[in-house]
C-alpha cells in the first residue's frame, strides 16, 4: 500500500536559514522592538518564496520574538525585563556549575579565543561580538564534561543573545566584559574552582543589571511623556 504524504513546499533547512536571518536582525538591532515585519518584503530581500518566510515567522512567534500586528505582518516583540532576568538567573547557575567542573579539570581556554573576543568589541559588528561570547561560554560548557549543561543553556540561548545584543549596541563596557572573561579563564586554568564559580556568577549578575538599566532608561522617556500629556 502506497502511503500518501503531503508535499513539502520548502525544505526545513531553508526555513531555518530564514529564521536565523531574522533572528540575527532582531538580536543585532536592525529589526528593533516594535518594527513591523512584512512577509513579502522579507521574501524579496532574501530571494526566497513566501512559504519559508511564513514558516519562519510562525516559529519566531512561537518562540516569543514576534507578535501579531494590527493589519498586515507581525511586530518584533518588546524586551521583557522580568522574563530576561529569570533567564539570566538560570544561566548564571548553569555557568557557575560549568566553571567549577572545568576548574576541577584545570581546563585552559585558548588565549586566541579571548583575543578574538577583544578584537570584536573594538569593531561595530554586534553579530561578531555575540559569536565570540558564545564561543567563550561554549568552551567552558564543553570543558565541564557534562553535556546536559550545554543542552540546558541552549534552551534559552536565543533570548540571552537578544538581550546581550541590546546591551552591546549601546554599552561602553564591552572591553570590561572580556576582562571578566579573562579572569574567569585564569581561575579555571589554575584549578581555583571557588573563584571561577564566583567570578562567572558575578559576570552573569552584572549582565542582568546592565540589561535592567538599559530597559529602564529606554522606558523612562515614555513615562515622562505620558506624565506631561
Amino acid at each position: 500500500m502506497q502511503v500518501q504524504l503531503v508535499k513539502i513546499e520548502s525544505t526545513p533547512d531553508l526555513v531555518d536559514q530564514v529564521y536565523r536571518s531574522l533572528l540575527d536582525a532582531i538580536s543585532e538591532g536592525s529589526l528593533p522592538p516594535g518594527a513591523r515585519i512584512m512577509q513579502e518584503d522579507i521574501a524579496e530581500q532574501l530571494a526566497v518564496s513566501r512559504q519559508p518566510v511564513l514558516q519562519a515567522l510562525r516559529l519566531l512567534k512561537k518562540d516569543g520574538f514576534v507578535l501579531d500586528a494590527p493589519g498586515r505582518g507581525v511586530l518584533v516583540a518588546p524586551l521583557d525585563a522580568g522574563w530576561l532576568m529569570q533567564i539570566y538567573q538560570v544561566r548564571s547557575a548553569l555557568d557557575a556549575l560549568a566553571a567549577r567542573l572545568a576548574a576541577q579539570a584545570r581546563f585552559r581556554i585558548d588565549p586566541e579565543l579571548i583575543a578574538s573576543g577583544r578584537a570584536a568589541t573594538r569593531g561595530s559588528d554586534v553579530k561578531a561580538m555575540l559569536a565570540a561570547d558564545a564561543q567563550f561560554h561554549g568552551a567552558i560548557y564543553a570543558a565541564s564534561g557534562n553535556p546536559l549543561i550545554a543542552q540546558s543553556a541552549q534552551l534559552h540561548w536565543h533570548h540571552i543573545r537578544r538581550a546581550m545584543g541590546a546591551v552591546l549596541q549601546v554599552s561602553t563596557m564591552r572591553e570590561s566584559i572580556w576582562d571578566e572573561h579573562e579572569a574567569i579563564a585564569q581561575a579555571i586554568a589554575a584549578g581555583d574552582a571557588l573563584t571561577a564559580e564566583t567570578l562567572i556568577r558575578e559576570h552573569g549578575e552584572d549582565a542582568s543589571r546592565n540589561l535592567a538599566g538599559l530597559l529602564n532608561n529606554a522606558l523612562q522617556p515614555a513615562a515622562n511623556n505620558a506624565q506631561s500629556a
